[in-house]
């Protein structure tokens, strides 16, 4: 089984259109959205969900205001302002914990005298098995503030693999979020190879670094290409140059082109439309040489 997983140092390189290319291309992969903090995917491949999973991770405080005495002992020591204030039908004062500031900490469960707070598991989000017209899908969908990213990103890699180990597919296609932080590490520890979608500016010149060396840290082979290296040909060069010292494979280049915001209208890959980088695309894809993974 191999996993490419497709990574960029910075967001908006074209990592998301580059890997539902390749997932087209490909035809038998199973496809996996680990940007799970901001999935967008789906709106390239459309995917129809059958099945859908709770994620929980953690856990929150939940005051029982008809159990509340109003002693304020929660407000005391809550270190995350997570507590709220506010009176009741009877003027009595009222607490209650705010979801997006609670830290799942427990201090306020712990040394509430009424024993009024409940510590519940936290729902953070969920995850999804879908049918796309390139091949199964498991993707994820974090809730606003929820945590634990990096955990989530691990759930829907394992259901992959027991997705390709169960339909006996040989690649799994990984669209893996941007930077250098837990959900990427999470994301590329044990990969095959990663595929870094860069683009020729100075700040990708300098995400690239990062990300390259988070590659060779985990011993993950790293192929580069470069997007958009037509608006800048020598800096094109120039980070070819470096990625090839730092001892990555260089994929490919794509150009710029304007129909790829057309395509993504049409929620259609680009390869599946008549625009010009769709051959950069597909070369780069015969450079990776997974047609027989």
């Amino acid at each position: 089984m191999h996993e490419l997983v497709v990574i960029s140092g910075k967001g908006g390189t074209g990592k998301t259109s580059v890997t539902a290319s390749l997932a087209v291309l490909a035809g038998h992969a199973v496809i996996v959205d680990c940007d799970v903090d901001a999935a967008d995917l789906h709106l390239i491949l459309s995917p129809q969900i059958r099945e859908r999973r709770e994620f929980l991770s953690g856990n929150e405080a939940v005051i029982r205001e008809q159990d509340c005495i109003g002693c304020g002992e929660c407000l005391r020591l809550c270190r995350f302002d997570a507590v709220r204030k506010k009176d009741g039908p009877d003027g009595k004062a009222v607490y209650g914990i705010d979801p997006a500031s609670c830290e799942g900490c427990g201090v306020c469960v712990r040394f509430c005298p009424a024993q009024a707070i409940d510590f519940p598991e936290r729902l953070c989000g969920e995850w999804m098995i879908s049918d796309t017209r390139a091949g199964p899908m498991v993707h994820a969908r974090l809730n606003i503030a929820a945590e634990n990213s990096g955990k989530l990103v691990s759930t829907v890699r394992r259901e992959a693999r027991r997705i390709a180990g169960e339909e006996n597919r040989s690649l799994i296609l990984v669209d893996g979020p941007p930077g250098i932080g837990c959900p990427v590490i999470a994301s590329v520890t044990g990969a095959s190879q990663v595929l870094i979608v860069t683009e020729p500016t100075v700040s990708g010149e300098h995400d690239l670094q990062r990300v390259l060396a988070l590659a060779r840290h985990f011993k993950i082979p790293a192929a580069v290409c470069v997007n958009k290296w037509d608006l800048n040909r020598s800096m094109t060069e120039r980070i070819e140059t470096q990625a090839a010292e730092a001892g990555a494979r260089i994929a490919g280049r794509i150009r710029y082109d304007a129909s790829v915001t057309s395509a993504q209208m049409q929620e259609k890959a680009v390869v599946e439309t008549p625009s010009p980088c769709a051959e950069d695309i597909r070369r780069i894809w015969e450079q990776l040489g997974l047609q027989e993974a």
